[in-house]
């Protein structure tokens, strides 16, 4: 499941001379992306030559890889994304959650009327894995929403993110200790960092329009096997704590609404053949297999120090 690590809404936009498109200059938009992802993808663009504008609901933020310009705007008022999509060719467009509180129709009249030609959607792999599950159908309708457009388009469709073990940092920093449900079932969870790769080389090469693409780790990996990782980054033990679904459940809801929690739930503990499969798409696009886990524990171990 594509969980999102920030609630604010962010987006960036950048301009840079085409590639397989044509000898003119061209823009691209980086529209939605909660704040930390988006930057990842948005110094992926600049890191290709972009000119990037990253776009956020509040006050510029601290990590703004040097380069990048900064804009105000939010995503819940589309009007406000006018300045920013001025110009642009290509639109990367990632949702908070599914997206249900958002008018789809009138941010996509917003990027038409500023030149957008093309948009690249990040979507969720359970759209796909889970039809009817109503913690997807929003997205399973903005899927449809963009097929149906003006717009030349591809769709990503991540599953579960690494990134998603943030949650583990304040019991790996207290007690060395992580509580997690389905401790043994594996699942091929993303790195991030290749999920902004892979929006980046898709934004800059039109062949990639009307592809759908599901991203996926490099293997699967059990919430214990997550862990031992984590204690080999760290080089400390880390204990395992085997926690009940009514208890994950409990925790969940504090923070999740319940069909979300439940759908969670299901992906973690029953995960179909699909969601356990691990698709070349990464590798495809790419041209080298996606990052495992352990890298990305390693990148990211400060944080649970």
């Amino acid at each position: 499941m594509a969980t999102p690590m920030s609630s604010m809404p962010c987006a960036t936009a950048s301009e840079r001379p085409a590639r397989s498109m044509s000898s003119a200059a061209s823009s691209l938009g980086v529209v939605g992306a909660p704040c930390a992802f988006d930057l990842s993808e948005a110094g992926a663009l600049a890191a290709s030559g972009a000119a990037v504008t990253a776009v956020s609901r509040g006050q510029r933020p601290g990590a703004v890889p040097e380069g990048i310009r900064h804009h105000r705007a939010d995503l819940e008022q589309p009007e406000s994304l006018r300045p920013a999509l001025a110009g642009a060719e290509a639109l990367y467009l990632l949702v908070e959650g599914a997206g249900a509180h958002l008018d789809m129709r009138e941010i996509l009249r917003v990027a038409a009327a500023g030149g957008v030609k093309r948009v690249v959607l990040q979507s969720s792999q359970a759209v796909a894995t889970r039809p009817d599950s109503p913690s997807h159908a929003p997205l399973r309708a903005i899927e449809d929403l963009v097929r149906r457009s003006e717009f030349d388009w591809t769709i990503l469709r991540p599953g579960g993110f690494a990134s998603n073990s943030f949650a583990w940092t304040g019991p790996v920093r207290g007690r060395r200790t992580v509580s997690a449900p389905f401790g043994d079932v594996g699942l091929p969870v993303i790195d991030p960092a290749d999920i902004a790769e892979v929006a980046a080389a898709v934004l800059l090469d039109r062949s990639h329009d009307g592809r759908t693409y599901e991203l996926t780790g490099p293997v699967l990996r059990t919430p214990r096997e997550r862990v031992a990782d984590l204690a080999a980054a760290l080089g400390e033990p880390i204990e395992f704590v085997d926690q009940t679904p009514d208890e994950a459940r409990e925790q969940m809801l504090r923070f999740m609404p319940p069909p979300v929690v439940e759908g969670t739930l299901a992906i973690l503990g029953t995960p179909t053949e699909a969601e356990q499969r691990i698709s070349p798409d990464v590798s495809e696009v790419l041209g080298r297999s996606p990052r495992p886990f352990a890298a990305w524990a390693t990148r990211n171990i400060d944080a649970f120090r």
